[in-house]
């Protein structure tokens, strides 16, 4: 009988001590990425405040102001290779406005960066339904709740 080998992650984490109050412990984030990755990956999350993610989006994506996650993607073989970096303040205000714990919304934009790293996206309708659907199928088996119902958990990187 042969079993199929989980992928591996190598985790790194940037100023998680800064949003400590906030933030689930590191076992508990690497979980959420492990669900999601395909291949082997080394990520490594910085949460940064709003300063640090609008001066980000601002240089590499030319949009002036703080998102909550964006992906540097930077190989896909032989292992996935990524930095993800997560705005908490930003992921605060749309879980009080989507009326969704923090802990649930952290989660699915640890799902979604991964999944772009491994080369999913949602430039068009049809990338956008693969996306999503497989970030509900990854959230539901963690127990999450399906972050698209009502589509009130749209992810605005």
């Amino acid at each position: 009988m042969t079993t199929e080998k989980k992928p591996e992650l190598t985790l790194h984490l940037q100023q998680a001590a800064m949003f400590r109050d906030k933030l689930p412990d590191r076992k508990v984030m690497a979980r959420w990425m492990r669900a999601a990755l395909e291949h082997d990956g080394e990520f490594t999350v910085r949460f940064v405040d709003e300063e640090e993610g609008r001066a980000l989006n601002s240089q590499y994506r030319g949009k002036d102001y703080a998102t909550n996650v964006l992906t540097f993607d930077y190989t896909r073989e032989p292992v996935v290779t990524a930095d993800i970096v997560i705005c908490p303040a930003v992921l605060e205000r749309q879980a009080a406005e989507q009326e969704k714990p923090f802990r649930d919304h952290l989660a699915h934009l640890l799902v979604h960066g991964v999944l772009h790293a491994e080369g999913y996206d949602h430039l068009d309708d049809e990338e956008a339904e693969e996306m999503e659907s497989r970030e509900t199928e990854i959230l539901t088996g963690l127990g999450f709740p399906n972050p698209y119902s009502d589509r009130i958990g749209m992810v605005h990187d």
